[in-house]
């Protein structure tokens, strides 16, 4: 089953003809919400706003491992993660979206594994790849479906937040070749991977990052991307089922 992990903007999908509310309730303490489940275009799928319903938690206090494991308790068996990010690429204007086939961690802190010796024993896993290739094709398409844009590609930067990143911050990211910088893509696409859960990311871009442009950040601008941006999302999601 499908499940969708709403970000900033997405703390409930429209459209969604609700079946069951499962309880937020984990081994590993509360998930940031209740997963819904419901049929899209016909088809089962689960949701989970990231931040709660109402959006209420900054990115480094979401519990991803309850989250994760609140999904796949739920019956998940492929994940869409929906991010609003900025662009680093000055390619990348308010408004795109982007399928990202890269991460690099700049978080500290967060509970990012299972294995932790503690919950579950010490085990290393690969991933070099974060992205499931399968998933992200399905994400292309259903763009086309919508004839909705999408870019393919790039490395998706994760920052603690939950306050923005520095000029200089965002320069050394896209030194390291960054396209996008956000607060959440990690750890929960590393969790999915140790859960086996297939995962992508459809990330919309709601502002110009720190120093890609001569002018400060506005709230107001990030505002008005995610209101007209998260539409074309749900949209993209609705055509995952063809």
């Amino acid at each position: 089953m499908l499940a969708i992990i709403g970000g900033t903007g997405l703390t409930e999908m429209a459209r969604l003809d609700v079946i069951k509310r499962h309880s937020a309730e984990t081994p590993l303490g509360a998930a940031s919400a209740g997963v819904v489940q419901g049929t899209l275009e016909g088809h089962d799928i689960l949701f989970l706003a990231r931040h709660g319903h109402p959006h209420k938690l900054p990115p480094h206090r979401v519990n991803y491992r309850a989250n994760l494991w609140a999904l796949k308790q739920a019956g998940a068996t492929r994940i869409v993660g929906i991010n609003a990010v900025g662009g680093i690429d000055p390619s990348l204007e308010p408004g795109a979206l982007v399928v990202p086939d890269q991460l690099i961690d700049y978080t500290t802190g967060r509970e990012a594994t299972y294995f932790d010796g503690r919950y579950k024993p010490l085990k290393h896993i690969d991933f070099s790849w974060p992205y499931s290739e399968a998933l992200r094709a399905e994400l292309l398409v259903a763009g086309q479906r919508v004839n909705e844009a999408i870019d393919e590609g790039g490395v998706y930067g994760c920052t603690q937040g939950p306050r923005l990143e520095t000029a200089a911050e965002i320069a050394c990211m896209a030194r390291d070749g960054c396209r996008l910088v956000g607060m959440t893509g990690m750890p929960e696409a590393v969790l999915a991977r140790e859960l086996e859960i297939p995962y992508a990311c459809l990330a919309l871009v709601v502002n110009p990052a720190a120093g890609v442009v001569e002018r400060e950040i506005s709230m107001a601008e990030i505002e008005a991307a995610l209101s007209d941006g998260i539409e074309r999302v749900k949209r993209v999601i609705g055509a995952m089922f063809g």
